[in-house]
């Protein structure tokens, strides 16, 4: 059975082969086998955002921000995340917090 990280690297290949779907099938996975993954979780909001899949990335990017609050890169990820699905009030939310961490502060949840 492969470890997450082994679901993670194949998923980034497809990823890289244009392939969402199939990398999003595989950050699940990843997902189902260490539900506290940061990278599986955060990697999954991103393939799905990529895909247009804007709803059911949501989750996945909330997710990230809950598991690691001071990560810049999660809160920007939201932050775009909901510009494109229009959310504008929670999108600059996000990208406050993005900022307060850009900074050098921290986000506290």
């Amino acid at each position: 059975m492969p470890s997450a990280q082994d679901l993670l690297d194949e998923a980034s290949g497809h990823v890289a082969m244009g392939e969402l779907d199939l990398a999003a099938a595989l950050y699940r996975q990843a997902t189902d086998l260490e539900p506290q993954n940061f990278d599986a979780w955060h990697s999954l909001g991103m393939a799905l955002m990529r895909d247009g899949q804007l709803q059911a990335a949501l989750g996945p990017a909330l997710m990230a921000t809950d598991l690691q609050p001071n990560d810049l890169l999660a809160w920007t990820a939201l932050s775009q995340l909901h510009v494109k699905m229009g959310n504008i009030a929670e999108a600059e939310t996000a990208k406050a917090n993005a900022r307060i961490l850009s900074l050098g502060g921290k986000v506290v949840r």
